[in-house]
């Protein structure tokens, strides 16, 4: 098969597979949203029956399973934001859910206890498919590491020779004494001026009066005379 060919079916074979995952996920990501709705609606009703059962006001029995469920999906929420960030969860959103998880499934097995436990297993069934559900929907969302993107022929070689030249070429001035005094020596032998006693000081991180015997040795081993500091 000829090259351009062989590349232009992978390339069509790609974008097909990658069409056939974006719409598997999406409709995966539709059944677990549907099967979290329908369990937090039957909890809350059960929810809800228990708190009048047990002598709750009208108002605070239609708030408390909001105040449950909700505190799981609140802290299955914060956990999600940590996971596409790629940091560690709060510790108190874990333990939010935890007492969530385990508030839900008390309320909803024991609407269902006076029925035996026949009865207690269905009213509970709700309160496990609603947790299952919200931590498939972590899963699902959870942050993929990122990809290092690929060089294109030619191009890598050429990016890692560069950097080691440019960092060659930036490489700062040693430290101390000995290197004051080679770089002053240097200096005498290619022909240029000694760079003065400040100057020495500020490159080389030493004090103004080691750079002013650095200086005076050097230009008095190479010419004989006394440099001023």
């Amino acid at each position: 098969m000829h090259p351009h060919a062989s590349a232009l079916v992978s390339r069509i074979v790609s974008r097909a597979v990658a069409e056939m995952t974006d719409r598997y996920h999406n409709l995966t990501a539709a059944a677990v949203l549907l099967v979290a709705a329908i369990a937090a609606v039957i909890s809350y009703q059960h929810v809800v029956a228990l708190a009048i059962r047990y002598g709750q006001p009208a108002l605070a029995a239609y708030l408390l399973p909001v105040s449950i469920d909700g505190l799981v999906a609140v802290s299955s929420l914060v956990m999600l934001r940590s996971a596409r960030l790629g940091v560690a969860s709060p510790g108190l959103a874990r333990t939010g859910l935890i007492l969530a998880i385990i508030a839900t499934l008390a309320c909803n097995v024991g609407y269902g206890v006076a029925h035996g436990w026949p009865g207690a297993l269905l009213s509970g069934w709700p309160a496990v498919a609603f947790v299952v559900a919200a931590e498939v929907a972590i899963t699902m969302t959870r942050r993929e590491p990122s990809r290092k993107p690929v060089a294109e022929p030619g191009a890598g070689p050429a990016r890692a020779t560069s950097k080691p030249a440019a960092r060659s070429a930036s490489k700062p001035a040693g430290r101390g004494i000995e290197a004051a005094a080679e770089a002053a020596r240097k200096a005498v032998l290619e022909g240029q001026p000694v760079p003065s006693a400040r100057s020495i000081a500020r490159v080389h991180h030493i004090g103004r009066d080691r750079a002013s015997e650095v200086r005076r040795e050097v230009l008095a081993a190479s010419n004989g005379h006394a440099a001023e500091a």
